[in-house]
């Protein structure tokens, strides 16, 4: 009876951490919305304005070209196996390079990370779920982020592109009598990163158009591919 009882246990218990594999197998991780494989590339025309009701002009636009694609295996000062993150900024009229740098970039377990200029961010967290929130600076010296997803799996047109499947990471969303923060970023499966804007204004009477004085980043795709 006892040699009886210790096979019904042991089959259990295998059973058991059998269906806790097999479900961990089918759960989406959505890794592949952070364009994370060697020769991906993503540009960008991006657009930075600065406000300033006290200087000439009020509001100064500059444009530039983005691109950013993912390079070989590193080992990060950590010793977790990265990426190189390159990026090339360009004139928008003359394709002049700009700008060059190297980030790195690593899926570690259930993070999407990316170290700009030595500071480690959380862009992801997997699996995406509503109600998964956290802290995009929990690694590094600036005052916390908090982050949650907003739109998981959503079929969306950006401009001229069709993505099949995006998911939508907010940062903030704020507004009172003087203050107008909007903050988000969406990625698309299997591309990466395919759109961000940044507001941080200060307004006048609720109005998010009478600007006083901020800043605004604004990430628009407008090719992607491997090379």
């Amino acid at each position: 009876m006892r040699s009886v009882k210790y096979f019904i246990i042991k089959l259990l218990l295998v059973s058991s951490v059998f269906s806790c594999r097999q479900e961990e197998i089918n759960i989406q991780w959505g890794h592949e919305y952070f364009g994370w494989e060697e020769g991906k590339y993503v540009t960008y025309e991006v657009t930075e304005i600065f406000h300033d009701i006290n200087l000439i002009p009020a509001n100064d636009t500059f444009r530039y070209i983005l691109k950013t694609v993912i390079g070989e295996d590193i080992m990060d000062n950590e010793g977790r196996m990265a990426k190189k993150y390159f990026r090339f900024s360009y004139d928008i009229n003359t394709n002049e390079l700009l700008d060059q740098r190297v980030w790195t970039t690593l899926i570690d377990g259930r993070r999407g990370e990316v170290v700009e200029e030595n500071q480690r961010k959380i862009r992801l967290v997997f699996a995406p779920t509503i109600d998964k929130t956290w802290d995009v600076n929990a690694f590094n010296a600036f005052p916390s982020q908090r982050a949650f997803y907003t739109d998981l799996h959503d079929a969306r047109n950006i401009d001229n592109f069709f993505f099949d499947s995006t998911i939508t990471v907010d940062y903030d969303d704020f507004l009172s009598l003087v203050d107008y923060r909007r903050k988000f970023d969406i990625y698309a499966k299997d591309v990466g990163l395919v759109q961000r804007s940044f507001k941080d204004l200060r307004i006048n009477n609720f109005d998010t158009l009478d600007i006083r004085i901020g800043t605004e980043t604004h990430y628009r795709v407008i090719d992607y591919g491997v090379e």
